[in-house]
Protein backbone atom coordinates (compact mmCIF):
# COMPACT_ATOMS: atom_id res chain seq x y z
CA UNK A 1 0.00 0.00 0.00
CA UNK A 2 1.52 3.11 -1.17
CA UNK A 3 0.40 6.34 1.22
CA UNK A 4 0.73 9.90 -0.71
CA UNK A 5 3.10 12.60 0.35
CA UNK A 6 0.79 14.27 2.79
CA UNK A 7 -0.42 11.42 4.73
CA UNK A 8 3.21 10.53 5.01
CA UNK A 9 3.98 13.85 6.54
CA UNK A 10 0.97 13.69 8.74
CA UNK A 11 2.55 10.69 10.63
CA UNK A 12 5.70 12.16 10.89
CA UNK A 13 4.63 15.22 12.59
CA UNK A 14 2.67 12.51 14.76
CA UNK A 15 5.91 10.97 15.35
CA UNK A 16 7.93 13.50 16.94
CA UNK A 17 4.89 14.65 18.81
CA UNK A 18 4.64 11.54 20.60
CA UNK A 19 8.53 10.64 20.97
CA UNK A 20 8.76 14.54 22.27
CA UNK A 21 5.73 14.25 24.86
CA UNK A 22 6.53 10.53 25.56
CA UNK A 23 10.30 12.17 26.52
CA UNK A 24 8.48 15.03 28.58
CA UNK A 25 6.81 12.26 30.57
CA UNK A 26 9.47 10.16 31.23
CA UNK A 27 12.43 12.59 31.66
CA UNK A 28 10.61 15.69 33.27
CA UNK A 29 7.14 14.47 34.72
CA UNK A 30 8.15 10.58 36.06
CA UNK A 31 12.12 11.80 36.38
CA UNK A 32 12.95 8.06 34.81
CA UNK A 33 16.56 8.90 35.39
CA UNK A 34 16.76 9.28 38.59
CA UNK A 35 14.15 6.32 39.40
CA UNK A 36 16.18 4.34 36.83
CA UNK A 37 19.94 5.32 37.37
CA UNK A 38 20.00 7.89 40.58
CA UNK A 39 21.17 10.44 38.64
CA UNK A 40 21.31 14.28 40.11
CA UNK A 41 20.31 12.09 43.35
CA UNK A 42 22.25 10.73 46.56
CA UNK A 43 20.59 8.83 49.31
CA UNK A 44 20.41 9.59 53.46
CA UNK A 45 19.31 7.47 55.77
CA UNK A 46 17.11 8.22 58.44
CA UNK A 47 17.13 6.00 61.96
CA UNK A 48 13.37 6.47 63.13
CA UNK A 49 11.58 4.90 66.36
CA UNK A 50 8.61 3.97 64.85
CA UNK A 51 7.35 4.20 60.96
CA UNK A 52 4.60 6.98 62.26
CA UNK A 53 2.63 5.84 59.04
CA UNK A 54 5.61 6.82 57.01
CA UNK A 55 5.33 5.21 53.43
CA UNK A 56 7.57 4.87 49.66
CA UNK A 57 7.67 7.76 47.71
CA UNK A 58 6.32 10.19 50.26
CA UNK A 59 7.83 13.40 50.34
CA UNK A 60 10.84 15.19 51.77
CA UNK A 61 10.89 18.42 52.19
CA UNK A 62 13.33 21.42 53.09
CA UNK A 63 12.52 24.96 54.49
CA UNK A 64 9.01 24.19 53.00
CA UNK A 65 9.98 23.06 49.22
CA UNK A 66 9.68 19.23 47.97
CA UNK A 67 13.43 18.05 47.60
CA UNK A 68 13.54 14.16 46.92
CA UNK A 69 11.13 11.27 48.16
CA UNK A 70 11.41 8.37 50.40
CA UNK A 71 12.45 5.65 48.55
CA UNK A 72 11.92 2.45 51.21
CA UNK A 73 11.26 1.94 54.79
CA UNK A 74 12.95 -1.00 56.38
CA UNK A 75 12.04 -2.43 59.98
CA UNK A 76 14.79 -2.21 62.27
CA UNK A 77 15.61 -4.07 66.09
CA UNK A 78 15.57 -0.32 67.11
CA UNK A 79 12.53 1.01 64.96
CA UNK A 80 12.45 2.04 61.45
CA UNK A 81 14.69 3.09 59.00
CA UNK A 82 14.06 5.42 55.88
CA UNK A 83 16.08 5.43 53.14
CA UNK A 84 15.48 8.92 51.26
CA UNK A 85 16.45 10.20 48.21
CA UNK A 86 17.52 13.47 47.69
CA UNK A 87 18.29 16.17 44.90
CA UNK A 88 22.02 16.63 44.64
CA UNK A 89 21.26 20.62 42.95
CA UNK A 90 19.98 21.50 46.26
CA UNK A 91 22.70 21.63 49.53
CA UNK A 92 20.66 21.10 53.00
CA UNK A 93 23.09 21.43 56.21
CA UNK A 94 24.23 18.18 57.77
CA UNK A 95 23.54 20.00 61.52
CA UNK A 96 19.55 19.51 61.35
CA UNK A 97 16.76 17.28 62.66
CA UNK A 98 14.20 15.37 60.39
CA UNK A 99 10.81 15.01 62.03
CA UNK A 100 7.73 13.23 60.75
CA UNK A 101 4.54 15.21 59.80
CA UNK A 102 1.29 14.46 58.70
CA UNK A 103 0.54 16.47 55.06
CA UNK A 104 -3.19 16.12 55.15
CA UNK A 105 -6.57 14.46 57.21
CA UNK A 106 -6.26 11.09 56.06
CA UNK A 107 -2.62 10.44 57.53
CA UNK A 108 0.01 11.21 54.41
CA UNK A 109 3.11 11.94 55.79
CA UNK A 110 6.08 13.51 55.36
CA UNK A 111 9.72 14.09 56.08
CA UNK A 112 10.30 17.89 56.63
CA UNK A 113 14.20 18.20 57.13
CA UNK A 114 14.67 21.08 59.65
CA UNK A 115 18.30 22.72 59.93
CA UNK A 116 19.99 24.21 63.11
CA UNK A 117 22.08 26.12 61.20
CA UNK A 118 23.06 27.11 57.86
CA UNK A 119 27.15 26.80 58.49
CA UNK A 120 27.45 22.81 58.84
CA UNK A 121 28.53 20.85 56.08
CA UNK A 122 25.59 19.55 53.83
CA UNK A 123 24.79 16.40 53.18
CA UNK A 124 26.32 13.64 51.06
CA UNK A 125 25.70 10.20 49.83
CA UNK A 126 25.56 7.62 52.32
CA UNK A 127 24.87 9.64 55.87
CA UNK A 128 23.01 8.63 58.21
CA UNK A 129 20.29 10.69 60.43
CA UNK A 130 20.57 9.30 64.03
CA UNK A 131 16.84 8.34 66.10
CA UNK A 132 18.26 11.49 68.47
CA UNK A 133 18.17 14.05 65.68
CA UNK A 134 14.48 12.59 64.55
CA UNK A 135 11.09 13.06 65.86
CA UNK A 136 7.80 11.50 64.89
CA UNK A 137 3.92 12.71 65.87
CA UNK A 138 2.28 10.55 68.27
CA UNK A 139 0.16 7.08 67.74
CA UNK A 140 -3.11 8.23 66.47
CA UNK A 141 -4.68 5.66 68.40
CA UNK A 142 -3.24 6.26 71.91
CA UNK A 143 -4.47 10.01 70.98
CA UNK A 144 -7.77 9.08 70.13
CA UNK A 145 -7.94 6.78 73.20
CA UNK A 146 -6.41 9.98 75.18
CA UNK A 147 -9.16 12.08 73.90
CA UNK A 148 -11.92 9.48 74.80
CA UNK A 149 -10.64 8.79 78.39
CA UNK A 150 -10.92 12.42 78.81
CA UNK A 151 -14.23 12.76 77.03
CA UNK A 152 -15.71 9.90 79.52
CA UNK A 153 -13.81 12.11 82.95
CA UNK A 154 -16.34 14.56 81.83
CA UNK A 155 -20.07 14.73 83.60
CA UNK A 156 -22.47 14.12 80.24
CA UNK A 157 -24.40 17.17 81.47
CA UNK A 158 -21.14 19.68 81.76
CA UNK A 159 -20.23 17.92 78.28
CA UNK A 160 -23.92 18.71 76.86
CA UNK A 161 -23.45 22.38 78.35
CA UNK A 162 -19.76 22.99 76.72
CA UNK A 163 -21.25 21.59 72.99
CA UNK A 164 -24.06 24.07 73.65
CA UNK A 165 -22.16 27.27 74.68
CA UNK A 166 -19.74 26.23 71.70
CA UNK A 167 -22.70 26.85 69.21
CA UNK A 168 -24.05 29.45 70.94
CA UNK A 169 -20.66 31.01 71.24
CA UNK A 170 -19.45 30.02 67.27
CA UNK A 171 -23.00 29.97 65.72
CA UNK A 172 -23.79 32.42 63.18
CA UNK A 173 -20.40 33.08 62.33
CA UNK A 174 -19.17 31.40 59.66
CA UNK A 175 -18.50 34.05 57.51
CA UNK A 176 -16.26 35.45 59.68
CA UNK A 177 -14.66 32.13 60.24
CA UNK A 178 -14.59 32.04 56.42
CA UNK A 179 -12.83 34.91 56.62
CA UNK A 180 -10.41 34.21 59.22
CA UNK A 181 -9.47 31.11 57.22
CA UNK A 182 -9.19 33.24 53.73
CA UNK A 183 -6.78 35.58 55.81
CA UNK A 184 -4.46 32.70 57.02
CA UNK A 185 -4.51 31.20 54.13
CA UNK A 186 -3.47 34.15 51.88
CA UNK A 187 -1.07 34.71 54.98
CA UNK A 188 0.59 31.15 54.42
CA UNK A 189 0.79 31.87 50.43
CA UNK A 190 2.52 35.43 51.56
CA UNK A 191 4.51 33.23 53.38
CA UNK A 192 5.68 30.87 51.36
CA UNK A 193 6.42 33.32 48.68
CA UNK A 194 8.62 35.70 51.11
CA UNK A 195 10.39 32.12 52.30
CA UNK A 196 13.62 33.12 52.57
CA UNK A 197 13.21 36.66 54.10
CA UNK A 198 11.01 34.57 56.91
CA UNK A 199 13.15 31.90 57.47
CA UNK A 200 16.23 34.50 57.49
CA UNK A 201 14.12 36.67 60.37
CA UNK A 202 13.51 33.21 62.46
CA UNK A 203 17.27 32.14 62.49
CA UNK A 204 18.36 35.31 63.44
CA UNK A 205 15.39 36.42 65.71
CA UNK A 206 17.42 34.33 68.36
CA UNK A 207 19.66 37.26 69.73
CA UNK A 208 16.33 39.66 70.07
CA UNK A 209 14.71 37.01 71.86
CA UNK A 210 17.55 36.38 74.33
CA UNK A 211 17.80 40.09 75.24
CA UNK A 212 14.39 39.94 75.47
CA UNK A 213 14.51 37.49 77.70
CA UNK A 214 17.82 38.88 79.79
CA UNK A 215 15.52 42.11 80.27
CA UNK A 216 12.64 40.02 81.44
CA UNK A 217 12.40 41.93 84.85
CA UNK A 218 13.17 45.25 83.49
CA UNK A 219 10.17 45.23 81.25
CA UNK A 220 8.07 43.65 83.81
CA UNK A 221 9.23 46.49 86.15
CA UNK A 222 8.03 48.78 83.46
CA UNK A 223 4.69 47.32 83.17
CA UNK A 224 4.12 47.15 86.75
CA UNK A 225 5.15 51.05 86.70
CA UNK A 226 3.15 51.95 83.47
CA UNK A 227 -0.06 50.45 85.53
CA UNK A 228 0.50 52.76 88.13
CA UNK A 229 1.08 56.14 86.41
CA UNK A 230 -2.19 54.19 84.47
CA UNK A 231 -4.20 53.97 87.99
CA UNK A 232 -3.03 57.63 89.06
CA UNK A 233 -4.42 58.74 86.40
CA UNK A 234 -7.86 57.15 86.35
CA UNK A 235 -7.84 58.56 89.71
CA UNK A 236 -7.19 62.01 89.02
CA UNK A 237 -9.03 61.92 85.65
CA UNK A 238 -11.12 65.26 87.09
CA UNK A 239 -8.00 66.85 87.38
CA UNK A 240 -6.28 65.50 84.23
CA UNK A 241 -9.79 66.70 82.34
CA UNK A 242 -9.59 70.02 84.11
CA UNK A 243 -5.70 70.28 82.34
CA UNK A 244 -7.11 69.12 79.55
CA UNK A 245 -9.96 71.56 78.95
CA UNK A 246 -8.50 74.69 80.51
CA UNK A 247 -4.63 73.56 78.89
CA UNK A 248 -5.07 75.23 75.69
CA UNK A 249 -6.51 78.97 76.68
CA UNK A 250 -3.58 78.71 79.17
CA UNK A 251 -1.20 77.86 76.18
CA UNK A 252 -2.72 80.62 74.57
CA UNK A 253 -2.04 83.40 77.47
CA UNK A 254 1.61 82.26 77.48
CA UNK A 255 1.58 82.72 73.58
CA UNK A 256 0.49 86.22 73.96
CA UNK A 257 3.02 87.15 76.84
CA UNK A 258 5.97 85.69 75.23
CA UNK A 259 4.65 88.21 71.62
CA UNK A 260 4.50 91.13 74.24
CA UNK A 261 7.83 90.31 76.08
CA UNK A 262 9.46 90.85 72.41
CA UNK A 263 12.49 91.43 71.46
CA UNK A 264 13.43 91.30 75.36
CA UNK A 265 12.83 87.44 75.58
CA UNK A 266 14.52 85.91 73.04
CA UNK A 267 17.43 88.16 73.30
CA UNK A 268 17.55 86.42 77.16
CA UNK A 269 16.91 82.92 75.90
CA UNK A 270 19.54 83.04 73.65
CA UNK A 271 21.67 84.78 76.49
CA UNK A 272 20.67 82.04 78.56
CA UNK A 273 21.92 79.38 75.65
CA UNK A 274 25.03 80.89 75.94
CA UNK A 275 24.95 80.76 79.81
CA UNK A 276 23.88 77.10 79.63
CA UNK A 277 26.66 76.06 77.24
CA UNK A 278 29.39 77.65 79.97
CA UNK A 279 27.10 75.57 82.38
CA UNK A 280 27.76 72.60 80.65
CA UNK A 281 31.55 73.00 80.45
CA UNK A 282 31.79 74.04 84.17
CA UNK A 283 29.47 71.32 85.37
CA UNK A 284 31.97 69.67 87.66
CA UNK A 285 33.05 72.60 88.99
CA UNK A 286 29.76 73.96 90.10
CA UNK A 287 28.99 70.12 91.55
CA UNK A 288 31.99 70.49 93.50
CA UNK A 289 30.73 73.60 94.87
CA UNK A 290 26.88 72.34 95.52
CA UNK A 291 28.58 70.16 97.60
CA UNK A 292 31.10 71.84 99.32
CA UNK A 293 28.23 75.08 100.04
CA UNK A 294 26.43 72.99 102.71
CA UNK A 295 30.18 72.03 104.36
CA UNK A 296 31.66 75.52 104.24
CA UNK A 297 28.56 76.96 105.51
CA UNK A 298 28.46 74.23 108.40
CA UNK A 299 32.01 75.17 109.19
CA UNK A 300 31.55 79.15 109.35
CA UNK A 301 28.35 78.43 111.75
CA UNK A 302 30.80 76.02 114.34
CA UNK A 303 33.04 79.75 114.47
CA UNK A 304 29.74 80.68 116.68
CA UNK A 305 30.22 77.64 119.01
CA UNK A 306 32.96 79.02 120.49
CA UNK A 307 31.09 81.88 122.88
CA UNK A 308 27.41 80.58 122.20
CA UNK A 309 26.94 79.89 126.47
CA UNK A 310 29.04 82.71 127.59
CA UNK A 311 28.42 85.51 129.35
CA UNK A 312 30.54 87.90 126.96
CA UNK A 313 28.48 91.06 125.60
CA UNK A 314 29.27 90.56 122.18
CA UNK A 315 28.51 86.92 120.37
CA UNK A 316 30.07 87.15 117.03
CA UNK A 317 32.91 85.08 115.48
CA UNK A 318 36.88 84.76 117.16
CA UNK A 319 39.05 86.44 114.02
CA UNK A 320 42.38 86.70 114.17
CA UNK A 321 43.43 89.62 111.95
CA UNK A 322 47.24 89.51 111.41
CA UNK A 323 49.19 91.67 108.95
CA UNK A 324 51.44 90.16 107.09
CA UNK A 325 52.85 92.85 104.68
CA UNK A 326 54.68 91.54 101.87
CA UNK A 327 54.58 88.10 102.92
CA UNK A 328 55.06 86.56 100.09
CA UNK A 329 55.86 89.83 97.92
CA UNK A 330 53.64 90.79 95.51
CA UNK A 331 54.14 89.10 91.91
CA UNK A 332 55.58 91.31 88.80
CA UNK A 333 56.70 88.75 86.59
CA UNK A 334 54.17 88.65 83.31
CA UNK A 335 52.76 92.28 83.80
CA UNK A 336 54.01 95.15 82.23
CA UNK A 337 56.86 96.70 82.24
CA UNK A 338 57.24 99.43 85.09
CA UNK A 339 57.61 102.07 82.16
CA UNK A 340 54.04 101.22 80.57
CA UNK A 341 52.62 101.01 84.07
CA UNK A 342 49.93 103.83 84.77
CA UNK A 343 49.83 105.29 88.03
CA UNK A 344 47.38 104.45 90.53
CA UNK A 345 45.56 108.39 90.63
CA UNK A 346 45.05 107.79 87.42
CA UNK A 347 40.78 108.10 86.58
CA UNK A 348 40.50 107.54 82.96
CA UNK A 349 40.17 104.18 81.46
CA UNK A 350 41.87 102.83 78.98
CA UNK A 351 41.36 100.13 76.40
CA UNK A 352 42.51 97.18 78.21
CA UNK A 353 46.05 96.21 76.65
CA UNK A 354 46.63 93.36 73.83
CA UNK A 355 47.68 89.70 75.51
CA UNK A 356 47.10 87.81 78.45
CA UNK A 357 48.66 90.12 81.88
CA UNK A 358 48.60 87.33 84.80
CA UNK A 359 51.38 86.11 87.24
CA UNK A 360 53.79 83.68 85.05
CA UNK A 361 55.52 82.33 87.91
CA UNK A 362 56.08 78.35 88.53
CA UNK A 363 52.89 76.62 89.35
CA UNK A 364 54.09 75.62 92.58
CA UNK A 365 55.33 78.77 93.53
CA UNK A 366 53.88 80.89 96.76
CA UNK A 367 53.50 83.51 94.88
CA UNK A 368 49.65 84.15 93.83
CA UNK A 369 48.60 80.73 94.34
CA UNK A 370 44.86 81.03 92.72
CA UNK A 371 46.22 83.19 89.87
CA UNK A 372 44.89 82.28 86.51
CA UNK A 373 48.54 79.99 85.88
CA UNK A 374 46.77 77.71 87.98
CA UNK A 375 43.26 77.57 86.65
CA UNK A 376 41.91 74.07 86.42
CA UNK A 377 41.13 72.93 82.33
CA UNK A 378 37.72 71.59 82.77
CA UNK A 379 37.81 69.27 79.70
CA UNK A 380 41.49 68.02 79.90
CA UNK A 381 41.28 67.00 83.75
CA UNK A 382 44.56 67.38 85.41
CA UNK A 383 45.85 69.93 83.56
CA UNK A 384 46.21 73.26 84.40
CA UNK A 385 46.30 76.84 82.63
CA UNK A 386 45.77 80.02 82.06
CA UNK A 387 43.95 80.46 78.94
CA UNK A 388 40.87 78.30 77.26
CA UNK A 389 43.04 78.14 73.95
CA UNK A 390 46.29 76.39 76.16
CA UNK A 391 43.54 74.05 77.76
CA UNK A 392 42.51 73.01 74.73
CA UNK A 393 45.70 72.71 72.45
CA UNK A 394 49.04 70.49 73.19
CA UNK A 395 50.91 73.47 74.69
CA UNK A 396 51.82 73.53 78.59
CA UNK A 397 52.20 76.39 80.69
CA UNK A 398 56.29 77.70 80.62
CA UNK A 399 56.73 80.08 83.53
CA UNK A 400 58.81 83.39 82.99
CA UNK A 401 60.85 83.06 86.06
CA UNK A 402 60.73 82.45 89.91
CA UNK A 403 58.54 86.20 90.34
CA UNK A 404 60.54 87.34 93.23
CA UNK A 405 62.18 89.85 90.48
CA UNK A 406 61.14 91.53 87.37
CA UNK A 407 63.68 89.70 85.18
CA UNK A 408 61.42 87.63 83.26
CA UNK A 409 61.41 87.45 79.11
CA UNK A 410 59.53 90.70 78.43
CA UNK A 411 59.17 90.08 75.08
CA UNK A 412 58.28 86.23 75.56
CA UNK A 413 60.88 84.86 73.53
CA UNK A 414 61.71 81.29 75.18
CA UNK A 415 58.26 80.51 76.09
CA UNK A 416 56.70 81.74 73.39
CA UNK A 417 53.80 83.29 75.80
CA UNK A 418 53.82 86.89 74.72
CA UNK A 419 53.84 89.88 76.84
CA UNK A 420 52.15 92.96 75.73
CA UNK A 421 55.34 95.70 74.96
CA UNK A 422 55.79 98.89 73.47
CA UNK A 423 55.97 99.44 69.75
CA UNK A 424 60.05 99.38 68.45
CA UNK A 425 60.59 103.29 68.59
CA UNK A 426 57.26 104.37 70.55
CA UNK A 427 57.68 106.42 73.64
CA UNK A 428 56.60 105.51 76.66
CA UNK A 429 53.50 107.00 78.10
CA UNK A 430 53.91 110.48 79.84
CA UNK A 431 53.91 110.58 83.69
CA UNK A 432 50.56 112.28 84.59
CA UNK A 433 51.11 115.39 87.07
CA UNK A 434 51.22 115.74 90.63
CA UNK A 435 47.86 116.49 92.06
CA UNK A 436 47.38 118.92 94.61
CA UNK A 437 49.30 118.89 97.76
CA UNK A 438 47.56 117.77 100.71
CA UNK A 439 46.18 119.81 103.08
CA UNK A 440 48.84 120.92 106.30
CA UNK A 441 48.18 118.79 109.49
CA UNK A 442 47.19 121.32 112.29
CA UNK A 443 49.26 120.72 115.28
CA UNK A 444 48.02 122.10 118.89
CA UNK A 445 49.38 121.98 122.39
CA UNK A 446 47.13 121.05 124.97
CA UNK A 447 47.31 121.40 128.85
CA UNK A 448 47.59 117.88 130.38
CA UNK A 449 46.10 119.01 133.54
CA UNK A 450 42.85 120.03 132.06
CA UNK A 451 42.72 119.16 128.73
CA UNK A 452 42.50 122.73 127.16
CA UNK A 453 43.87 123.69 123.49
CA UNK A 454 43.69 126.21 121.48
CA UNK A 455 42.30 125.22 117.68
CA UNK A 456 43.81 126.47 114.38
CA UNK A 457 40.72 129.13 114.66
CA UNK A 458 41.83 130.34 117.41
CA UNK A 459 38.91 129.17 119.64
CA UNK A 460 40.35 127.20 122.96
CA UNK A 461 39.12 123.91 123.33
CA UNK A 462 38.65 121.22 126.42
CA UNK A 463 38.73 117.70 125.73
CA UNK A 464 38.29 115.69 128.84
CA UNK A 465 39.85 112.54 127.64
CA UNK A 466 43.79 114.61 127.35
CA UNK A 467 43.25 115.38 130.99
CA UNK A 468 45.56 113.64 133.78
CA UNK A 469 42.45 112.93 135.78
CA UNK A 470 40.80 111.42 132.78
CA UNK A 471 39.79 107.52 133.18
CA UNK A 472 43.05 105.50 131.41
CA UNK A 473 40.63 103.07 129.72
CA UNK A 474 37.65 105.54 127.94
CA UNK A 475 34.12 104.39 128.02
CA UNK A 476 32.46 104.05 125.12
CA UNK A 477 29.93 107.13 126.78
CA UNK A 478 32.81 109.14 126.79
CA UNK A 479 34.17 108.56 122.99
CA UNK A 480 30.48 109.38 121.78
CA UNK A 481 30.72 113.23 123.72
CA UNK A 482 32.46 115.86 121.12
CA UNK A 483 35.02 118.05 122.89
CA UNK A 484 33.26 121.01 124.41
CA UNK A 485 34.35 124.55 123.30
CA UNK A 486 34.79 127.04 125.57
Amino acid sequence: MRLDRRVQIQLALFTVIAVTAGATMGFVYMRLPEMLFGVGQYKVTVDLPRAAGLYPNANVTYRGTEVGRVERVDVTDAGARVVMTLDSEIAIPSDLTAEVHSQSAIGEQFIALLPRSGESPPLKNGDVITATDTSVPPDIDTLLNGIDTGLSAIPQGNLKTAIDESYVAFGGLGPELTRMVQGSTQLAIDADANLDSLTALIDKSQPVLDSQSDSASAIQTWAARSSAIADQLRSRDPSLSGLIRQGGPAFDEGRQLFERLQPALPVLLTNLVSVGEVAVTYQPAIEQLLVLMPQGTSALQGILVANADTKQDYKGLFLNFQLNLNLPPACLTGYLPPQQQRAASHQDYPDRPAGDLYCRVPQDSSLNVRGARNYPCLAVPGKRAPTVAMCESDEQYMPLNDGFNWKGDPNATLSGQSVPQLPPGSEPPPIAAPGPAPPEVAIAEYDPATGNYIGPDGKLYTQSDLAQRAPKEPTWQSMLIPPTVN
